[in-house]
């Protein structure tokens, strides 16, 4: 049996978990105070995935950045391969928030979008 310990992010309270694996299989998950705490340590240990936030440049723009997020978590083990493909993409102004910035970005089938207006000067 392996015992890894983490802290949840499900909400704010970042309750100690102590996740007890045999192989693969999630056996129990101790110190959650809810359910999040649960879902979260199992997906963590078995298929741990992330939001990644990052900023692109905009021409013509009355900002010359655009901040962006991935609609939806990606594999963890994706998020080098979502940044490089972020690097170098210029988008024209305006931008609207959750305007599409790239189509299944490192081939995740998962889009970035645009998280702030940028209006056109």
């Amino acid at each position: 049996m392996e015992v890894r310990e983490l802290i949840c992010i499900g909400c704010p309270l970042g309750c100690p978990l102590t996740v007890t694996m045999n192989g693969t299989e999630v056996v129990e998950v101790k110190g959650n105070t809810c359910k999040r705490g649960d879902d979260y340590a199992r997906k963590e240990v078995t298929n741990p995935t992330r939001i990644v936030t990052s900023t692109v440049c905009v021409e013509g723009g009355d900002l010359a950045m655009v901040s962006v997020k991935t609609k939806s978590d990606i594999p963890k083990g994706k998020i080098f391969d979502c940044v490089k493909a972020l690097k170098g993409v210029t988008v024209q102004a305006p931008v609207a928030i959750g305007d599409v910035i790239v189509s299944d970005v490192a081939g995740t089938g998962v889009e970035v979008i645009a998280t702030k207006n940028i209006a056109k000067i």
